[in-house]
């Protein structure tokens, strides 16, 4: 049973609401005014608040911002039977959770409170996991209170106190590369350089002047001696991130220096020393891969000194909140981004395998939150259709169509309600502008914010896309490429 507190000067408004939330099994509480509905809220702390916008005295949404201020984990739903679409707006912006058109139909109310309430746990649910996560201290990198975690954090802490070579294994985005920082800081070597060395995808060549260094006229091109990461590292730790790519060549180079702590820059003959400790990390079962002549046995045992292995985000489901509290409001937060998600969203989240783990999770509510617009709530219309739900009529995801019947009913609402229903309609073109900003949230999020890139996907002119991207007000991302450095 949850309190309601309804704010309304028309006593059958007030009478029907009240005996909708009895039939619902909740508490109703009444006020015909502003000033009254303020009291009351003080005094009961409701749950939910339904308030009309035409109050004698001060006026409904007078009253909104002073209500989200007394209390700001209840909804608060705004009704109006003279709306038109700038009260709605203004109402959104000073913090209503819904903007409710008169007269009300039983089906219409009951869908906003039921929404308005499976908010107030979601967010119930998000403030008990950032309780959880003032716990953990600011330098904390991984973030988890499962046993798996727990376990994993008992083995980090072993390899910390331990100067030898770590394997760190697991599926990919399951942060063996924030393991390894970790190991890092709370090591002896934690106020030394921590170096980051991604083997995948770069020839023998590149890597080993990554690693190694050259020196001058080593090559063409090689105008100026340069610094490898390893000789970067003296003093710290050397993390190298996906070992199992590198080719037979450079493996022979990389047991070379681990045996013996020296090496020489590409176009050098004179060796050079660096005291490193090396970190490395695989998705690949390197074991089979030995067995299969694909790397090499002693590299392998040289490297699995001390074996970590990161557990998968779905076996650890109950970290799933902790994790959505870091991204939305915790250290993971980025500026202008939401920072609540609906109950919905959130089971839905809790209820995924993540294939691509919390790399994936992070993506998703990267994703969510551009769609979401700064201060809005994460919703399952937000997320990607997999985890929104199966189809529904015309072939959409059954969010994102109820979502766009939603947005029709509310708008047509509105422009009836307008002191013109007669005039030239906008609803197309405002619809219109409400999916194009999102379709370009959504594209320079899955592009990480390149303009060039995302204008490329979208078939659009990059001046074009800088212009709407100005327009809706979103993130601006880079407009440059990123071009590899050797």
């Amino acid at each position: 049973m949850a309190t309601v507190l309804v704010i309304d000067d028309d006593s059958g408004v007030s009478r029907a609401l009240a005996m909708l939330l009895g039939r619902e099994g909740h508490r109703a509480l009444a006020a015909s005014s502003a000033e009254e509905g303020l009291e009351l809220a003080e005094r009961e702390r409701p749950a939910a608040v339904f308030m009309d916008v035409r109050l004698p005295g001060m006026s409904g949404l007078e009253a909104l911002v002073r209500m989200r201020a007394l209390l700001p984990d209840s909804p608060v739903m705004v009704m109006t039977g003279h709306g038109t679409l700038s009260t709605a707006v203004e109402a959104v912006r000073k913090g209503a959770f819904d903007y409710l058109s008169k007269p009300l139909s039983v089906e219409t109310a009951r869908a906003a409170l039921n929404r308005a309430l499976a908010q107030g746990a979601a967010r119930s649910a998000l403030d008990g996991a950032r309780q959880d996560l003032a716990d953990f201290p600011p330098e904390t990198l991984l973030v988890g209170r499962s046993a798996a975690m727990q376990a994993l954090y008992r083995q980090l802490a072993a390899a910390a106190a331990a100067d030898a070579t770590v394997l760190l294994s697991g599926e990919s985005g399951t942060g063996k590369e924030l393991a390894a920082r970790a190991i890092h800081l709370h090591s002896a070597r934690g106020s030394g350089p921590f170096v980051a060395v991604n083997c995948a995808g770069l020839p023998e060549t590149l890597l080993e002047t990554e690693l190694f260094g050259h020196a001058r006229g080593a090559f063409t091109g090689a105008v100026a001696n340069r610094t490898g990461r390893v000789e970067a590292a003296d003093g710290g730790t050397l993390f190298l991130d996906e070992v199992g790519e590198m080719s037979p060549g450079m493996q022979a180079k990389l047991l070379r220096f681990l045996e013996s702590r020296t090496f020489e820059r590409l176009g050098e003959s004179e060796p050079r020393r660096a005291d490193v400790r090396v970190i490395s990390a695989t998705n690949r079962d390197l074991a089979a891969a030995v067995r299969a002549g694909a790397f090499r046995e002693d590299l392998f045992y040289r490297l699995d000194v001390l074996r970590i292995v990161l557990p998968p985000l779905r076996e650890r489901r109950e970290d799933v909140p902790l994790l959505v509290a870091h991204f939305l409001s915790g250290s993971g937060n980025r500026a202008g981004r939401p920072t609540e998600i609906s109950r919905e969203a959130l089971s839905a989240l809790e209820a995924h395998d993540w294939p691509g783990n919390v790399r994936e999770l992070r993506n998703c509510l990267d994703r969510a939150a551009a769609l979401a617009g700064t201060g809005g709530t994460v919703g399952v219309e937000h997320l990607p259709p997999g985890m929104a739900g199966s189809g529904g009529p015309g072939g959409l995801p059954g969010s994102i169509d109820a979502l766009a019947r939603r947005l029709a009913c509310e708008m047509l609402a509105a422009h009836r309600a307008g002191p013109d229903p007669s005039g030239d309609g906008t609803i197309h073109a405002e619809a219109v502008r409400l999916a194009e900003r999102a379709v370009i949230a959504e594209v320079l999020a899955a592009v990480g914010g390149n303009q060039v890139q995302a204008a490329r996907e979208l078939g659009l002119h990059r001046t074009t896309l800088r212009k709407k991207i100005e327009e809706y007000g979103l993130p601006s991302g880079r407009e440059e490429e990123r071009t590899a450095q050797p």
